[in-house]
């Protein structure tokens, strides 16, 4: 028992270790693809700090969506190791699961920084018109990419709970069998 919970403990890690590269790629191609205002990767190959930074914050806060919508589809994979039964069925469905819940974190990671800092840049438009943040961001000001890695870095703090509970509601249960509690 020793033994099949340390295989499963470095599969996890295994897992974890290989998602988080590909995650880290996919969030970067993602992002750089998603802005239609100006070419992020040719500003960061330049220097732009104010750019780099919102990247950043926007990597850090995507892998943490990510890392809350794997929570139960992890546990669940532990489960079906554990639970008597179709064991190959069970592993087939966690690792589907797992792929489900990876894509519809990321989806939701997206969105939610794409709508937060849309709807922080026109707010801040509609306060004051002389202010696009995009495009001072473009021109290198630091403040500015502060300021967005902080609307996304709130907008994570916020949703980040609501990614870990729809994944989790998406859950089928596994059958792990009967308990006789009366005869």
């Amino acid at each position: 028992m020793l033994s099949t919970r340390f295989l499963i403990s470095l599969f996890e890690l295994a897992l974890m270790i290989v998602a988080s590269g590909l995650i880290i790629v996919l969030i970067y191609r993602l992002f750089i693809r998603a802005n239609p205002d100006f070419n992020m990767e040719e500003s960061i190959r330049k220097g732009n700090t104010a750019v780099g930074i919102l990247m950043a914050s926007i990597m850090i806060c995507s892998a943490q969506m990510l890392a809350r919508g794997l929570e139960a589809s992890v546990a669940v994979f532990r489960l079906a190791m554990f639970a008597p039964g179709d064991r190959v069925g069970q592993l087939t469905q966690a690792v589907l699961l797992i792929g489900g819940h990876m894509l519809l974190s990321l989806a939701i990671a997206v969105l939610t920084v794409s709508v937060t800092l849309r709807l922080f840049g026109r707010l801040a438009r509609h306060f004051n018109p002389q202010i696009h943040l995009g495009e001072l961001l473009e021109a290198g000001n630091v403040a500015v990419g502060i300021l967005l890695a902080a609307a996304v870095f709130i907008a994570t703090l916020y949703v980040g709970e609501g990614v870990s509970a729809v994944t989790k509601a998406l859950v089928p249960q596994p059958d792990v069998g009967t308990i006789q509690i009366m005869r």
